[in-house]
């Protein structure tokens, strides 16, 4: 799924017309009857619920004058209430089977992307690698995203409001392996012993620790530095 501008041109798929008139998308979506439109509900926000008004068409891409060679594809279109015309816009090459609560939900899919790759650089330490090697970067990414995996399932095990929450996950980190002589206290991030960069190094050091193996290209790691982690 990729968004579009307003001006890409589109043949719209009609058993009844094999060669309909090349319009521009949002043309197409202004001649649209009003039952083509539905309002979605896509997740929960701060507030409120979001939703919008969307319709989907069976289209094909035609950049160019003359017949439309593309295969056919799905164009979304939203166009909120209150607005004056047609907001935005998105061609699919997916199942022309698909729920259209599916559709909406993977083009709104991108703001949690976004979300959570800002989590993983801030939070998760995924931008702190300092080093020009690959394979290196990619070990850095592979412990982060797990460790930030094991984040997401525990928040949804753990109600935010229950008592001793965080606790509990700290309580999960300094296991007997990670508190052994040989391995150096963590220092706590903003001198704050239980604050969420402290547990989440935590995390990626005992995760880290468990590994025998590389897990991007399978090379075994020696004893000692698992240990030294």
């Amino acid at each position: 799924m990729a968004a579009i501008v307003s001006t890409v041109k589109v043949r719209p798929v009609r058993k009844d017309n094999p060669k309909p008139p090349r319009v521009s998308v949002e043309a197409l979506a202004l001649s649209l009857p009003k039952h083509a439109w539905r309002t979605i509900t896509w997740r929960e926000g701060t507030n409120e619920k979001l939703q919008s008004r969307f319709a989907r068409v069976r289209v094909r891409v035609a950049p160019i004058r003359g017949e439309a060679r593309f295969a056919e594809e799905t164009l979304l279109i939203e166009w909120p209430k209150g607005e004056d015309a047609p907001t935005k816009f998105w061609l699919a090459t997916i199942d022309r089977n698909m729920s259209f609560r599916g559709l909406v939900d993977i083009a709104k899919l991108r703001w949690r992307i976004e979300r959570d790759y800002h989590d993983l650089k801030q939070e998760i330490g995924l931008g702190h690698y300092e080093g020009r090697g690959w394979p290196g970067f990619h070990h850095h990414g592979t412990l982060s995203i797990a460790a930030y995996g094991f984040l997401i399932s525990e928040r949804e095990r753990i109600p935010p409001s229950a008592p001793h929450s965080a606790a509990r996950i700290e309580k999960i980190c300094r296991s007997q392996w990670l508190s052994t002589p040989r391995r150096p206290r963590i220092r706590p991030q903003r001198h704050v012993p239980n604050s969420i960069a402290t547990i989440h190094r935590l995390l990626a050091v005992a995760i880290a620790t468990t590994l025998l193996r590389c897990q991007c290209c399978a090379r075994r790691f020696p004893r000692n530095r698992r240990r030294n982690l």
